[in-house]
This record gives C-alpha cells, sequence and structure tokens, in this order.
C-alpha cells in the first residue's frame, strides 16, 4: 500500500522575526558597503598623519619661505605635521598636475599663485590641468603687488616719462621676465596695452638673471614683484617709477602707485594661497580656510608677511574662487593682446 507524500506546509514567519531578519541584513549590507567605499576624511578625524604641501617651485625661490611659513602655521593649528614638497617644472604645472592627480583625502594640498594657476588656463594651447574644474580652493593667504622699475642710465624719471620714450621709440626698449605667462611678463603686457605702447619681450629663467641684466645695462625696465626689487631700488641700482597697486607698499612707501601717477587700471600682484583636489571634502576645506585666518588675525604671522613685502589677505574659499576666476577673464585678454601662446 502506497501513501502519498506529504506537501510540506509553508511556515510564516512571525512579524517581529521578519523585522529582525530584516534588519540583519540591512546592517550586514551596509557594512559591506562601508568596507568597500574608500575611507572619507572627516572634520573630527582630520588629519591623523602628516599632510604633504606641494609647493610646484625648486627650494630657493621667492615662494618658498611663505609655504614653508604657510606650513608651520597649518602644523600649529591643525596638531599634525604639514611636509612643504617642491615639485618644480613647466612653469608650475609639473607640481600643480601632480596634485590633480592625488587622492582627495586632505593629505596632499597645493601651495600655488596667480603666475601658477592663471596661464595654465589662458597660456597653453594644450591645457595640463583646469584650476577652475580640477582644483578647489581653500584660502588667499597674501599678495605681493608689482612694480615697474627702469634702468638709471635711461635717465627716466616717472611712468609718463616712460610712456613718452616708449612712443617715440617703438620696439626700443627691452623688458626682462621670469618666462612667458609670468607675472613679470604679463605685468609688462598689461602696461603694453594700457599705456599703447610697443616693447620687446625677453624671457628668461629666473628672477636673478633679469636682475642680473637690468644691472647690468642689458635690460631697460622690468615689472618684478615689490619684494625682489625693493633691495636694488634702495641701493640706487634700479629706479622705481610706480607700484602696481591701489595702495603703496610698506617695503618702497616713496614710490608711487600707478593710481596716484594716472593709470587706475594699471594694477598687477601676485597672490598665494592653496588649493586642494576636486572632491575634497567640504569639512576638510573649511577646517584648513580657518586654520589661515586665524594665523592670519596673530600679529606675529602678519609682521612676518609685512617684513617680507607680503600683503596679508584671507578670507572665506568663495572669495577665493572669485578672485581666480577674475583673474584668468583679466589676464586671458592679456594674453590675447600679446599673443603669447605655449603649446
Amino acid at each position: 500500500m502506497f501513501h502519498r507524500a506529504s506537501t510540506p506546509r509553508r511556515i510564516s514567519a512571525h512579524p517581529s522575526l521578519r523585522r529582525l531578519l530584516s534588519g540583519m541584513l540591512a546592517g550586514t549590507t551596509l557594512a559591506v558597503l562601508n568596507a568597500l567605499a574608500p575611507p572619507a576624511a572627516h572634520a573630527d578625524t582630520w588629519p591623523s598623519k602628516p599632510i604633504r604641501l606641494i609647493l610646484p617651485a625648486a627650494p630657493g625661490g621667492s615662494s618658498d619661505p611663505l609655504a614653508r611659513m604657510v606650513a608651520e602655521q597649518l602644523g600649529d593649528s591643525l596638531k599634525q605635521s604639514v611636509i612643504v614638497e617642491n615639485r618644480p617644472g613647466a612653469n608650475g604645472n609639473v607640481g600643480s598636475a601632480s596634485v590633480v592627480r592625488a587622492p582627495a583625502d586632505g593629505y596632499t594640498l597645493l601651495f600655488s599663485w596667480t603666475g601658477t594657476l592663471v596661464p595654465a588656463n589662458t597660456l597653453y594651447h594644450n591645457k595640463p590641468y583646469d584650476p577652475q574644474k580640477d582644483l578647489v580652493p581653500i584660502g588667499l593667504i597674501a599678495s605681493v603687488p608689482n612694480i615697474i622699475v627702469v634702468q638709471p642710465s635711461l635717465k627716466i624719471n616717472s611712468l609718463d616719462e616712460l610712456t613718452a620714450y616708449a612712443k617715440k621709440n617703438p620696439d626700443k626698449l627691452n623688458f626682462g621676465s621670469t618666462g612667458s605667462g609670468s607675472s613679470y611678463h604679463l605685468s609688462g603686457e598689461l602696461y603694453k596695452k594700457t599705456a599703447g605702447v610697443s616693447m620687446m619681450h625677453v624671457p628668461y629663467n629666473s628672477p636673478g638673471a633679469v636682475f642680473t641684466d637690468l644691472v647690468g645695462d642689458r635690460l631697460q625696465l622690468a615689472f618684478p614683484g615689490v619684494t625682489a626689487a625693493a633691495p636694488l631700488v634702495k641701493d640706487g641700482k634700479l629706479k622705481a617709477l610706480a607700484v602696481m597697486a591701489p595702495k603703496r607698499s610698506d617695503m618702497l612707501p616713496d614710490v608711487p602707485t600707478t593710481a596716484e601717477v594716472g593709470y587706475p587700471t594699471l594694477l598687477s600682484d601676485t597672490w598665494f594661497g592653496l588649493l586642494a583636489p576636486k572632491g575634497t571634502p567640504p569639512e576638510v576645506v573649511n577646517k584648513v580656510n580657518s586654520a589661515i585666518n586665524d594665523a592670519l588675525k596673530t600679529s606675529a604671522f602678519r609682521n612676518k608677511l609685512a617684513s617680507l613685502g607680503f600683503v596679508p589677505l584671507g578670507g572665506t574659499q568663495a572669495q577665493f574662487v572669485k578672485t581666480i576666476d577674475d583673474d584668468i577673464t583679466k589676464w586671458g585678454e592679456v594674453v590675447r593682446f600679446s599673443g603669447a601662446k605655449i603649446d
């Protein structure tokens, strides 16, 4: 006699058991996802290891002392080592591009300035990176105004005299720079555009080379930062005509501004600031911005900046973004006027 096998009965789990199993499954899934996700840099745990501050210039340059001052201040504020790493090459593009490729975890920051960031967008046909898209501005630190200096042998004592001479002698004046797209170069092109004059641009590979030929009377003028030029002006080896800023420089208080002598739009300076790779957590960006601004509120740090000819800045991240955007627009017009391009 055969017996038909009984059909297994479906056992219905109690509602409370279903909720327990569902919660356990969700918790397991979340744990797996968290394990697979890259570690986030949170403000309450960051920084837990040393921070690299990439300086896209060789040691000993004009930006080096400021970068190391900033690293020291950040280290004190963040209670973590901040190590300056020099990455020179291609007008700052080598070091900057390395930061763009770095993990966006807050442990790689970029110390940069006008002459490195702005030309990357305006001067290069094949852009190595886009500072407006590939980097997150954190905050401005300080700036140095450019200054117009001439060889004393020219017997020129004012900006009006320089303009008159340049108009009477087109392309007879040579102005030196630290390379195409540098602050020295674009300041000279801005003067040409503003004054309606024609001069020859002579690029060099360092400020020292420019000043050597200026003092040696192989160049007639230049548009350097006031910090680099001030010692030679004070020694009488160069003649300063005007500071390209709204206010006079504490380093050369007797030199008038371009606005004072009738050129209100002839303004040029080099600002310095901190940036991070795109995607860096906002809480990290805000923490570094606060550390910069806190340092700039101390008289000790501000006095150090002033002694080196820097004008303290600071401010919000949004203000730094606007500064970059405005300068790319302004200097982009100057680059187009000059016809300069680097492939």
